[in-house]
């Protein structure tokens, strides 16, 4: 961890004295309710929220929300209220500057600027989330460790995630951090509309329904003597169900007794994956591995690999990148193009 950020083991009091001094975010200067509209608010507070590391109580409406981790902070954005302070992105970010383009298109939308961005690279950044002096805290989607948890709720109270790290469904996101800043009514609101979108947009691709579909991690090019794949608690292959698809019985099986979010398997044992019809995961921009897969003696042999029936998401710096893990603002920008890629390879299954 970087010297200018706090200890875990920090105290209390070095924590309230940075939110209590922390300098003004750019989030500040668009106004006191940072965004929300006004009598906006759809549920009584104290609020109580209950999550794998605690419960979590909210005492009063929060004026200013911080979000931590991964795309937590396009729930507020969604609901119209803008964040003091929230993670800079790091994963299909094509220009660089910290923000996804369908974030950047709704801070447009609300007039508001850029909130102060959280570097995470070294892990949470708890100095700087002090400074933007929150009134709670929204990581529903995270991997958040107990240490983490503590150290942040010395700032604000923070919203966890309900059963296992990086687990949370995005209905779940969604309807976990809207209930902590009095917007439950809203967030369910959007999962309809985000539901009505899924259906309309599958509605068109029938060769998807029934298909099993196998989402694999990063693989090293250099390296494929082991495949990785996620499990049936990770939120991609949980929107590959949303999609129509179903888990392959060798990754339920798989899944079983573990809450972990991803395995690996010996490439010597690819044919444990005869069962699967699509397989899609991380890629790179110039489809290298993809060429690499169907060249290998062993992974060629996998029935997927083989027939053509896989598709591999663009290199981590492309958008649609970030497509196989659906999220309140870009789950429409992307949805289609996803769909549709997938679409294609259903119809090599035979």
């Amino acid at each position: 961890m970087r010297a200018h950020r706090l200890r875990l083991s920090a105290t209390a009091a070095a924590l309230l004295t940075l939110a209590a001094c922390g300098g003004s975010s750019a989030a500040d200067e668009e106004g006191k309710d940072n965004g929300r509209d006004s009598g906006s608010s759809s549920a009584g507070f104290p609020i109580t929220i209950k999550h794998a590391l605690g419960s979590t109580t909210v005492e009063e409406e929060p004026k200013r929300v911080a979000t931590v981790n991964w795309a937590n902070q396009e729930v507020p954005l969604a609901l119209g209220v803008v964040p003091v302070g929230m993670a800079s992105a790091d994963f299909g970010d094509d220009d660089d500057d910290g923000v996804l383009p369908w974030v950047e298109k709704r801070l447009k939308q609300l007039d508001a600027k850029t909130p102060t961005l959280f570097d995470e690279t070294d892990g949470i950044d708890f100095e700087a989330v002090a400074g933007t002096k929150p009134d709670v805290i929204l990581a529903a989607y995270s991997g958040l460790t107990e240490k983490d948890y503590d150290t942040l709720s010395r700032i604000a109270p923070v919203v966890a995630y309900p059963d296992a790290p990086w687990s949370t469904s995005w209905r779940d996101v969604i309807r976990m951090n809207s209930k902590a800043i009095g917007l439950a009514d809203k967030g369910d609101e959007l999962v309809g509309e985000l539901d009505a979108d899924i259906k309309r947009t599958v509605a068109k691709y029938p060769q998807l329904k029934g298909k099993s579909a196998m989402f694999m991690t990063h693989v090293d090019a250099g390296d494929v003597s082991k495949v990785g794949f996620y499990t049936a608690h990770d939120t991609r292959v949980q929107f590959l169900n949303d999609l129509g698809l179903k888990t392959p019985g060798s990754i339920a099986k798989a899944s079983e007794g573990t809450k972990k979010f991803s395995l690996t398997q010996s490439a010597e044992k690819i044919d444990t994956f005869d069962d699967v019809d699509i397989v899609t995961g991380y890629g790179d921009e110039k489809g290298k591995l993809l060429r690499t897969l169907r060249k290998d003696a062993l992974l060629s042999k996998m029935p997927a690999i083989e027939r053509g029936s896989a598709y591999l998401l663009p290199g981590s710096s492309s958008p649609l990148a970030t497509a196989a893990n659906p999220t309140p603002l870009s789950l429409t920008w992307v949805l289609e193009d996803y769909v549709a890629a997938l679409a294609e390879a259903a119809d090599k299954v035979k």
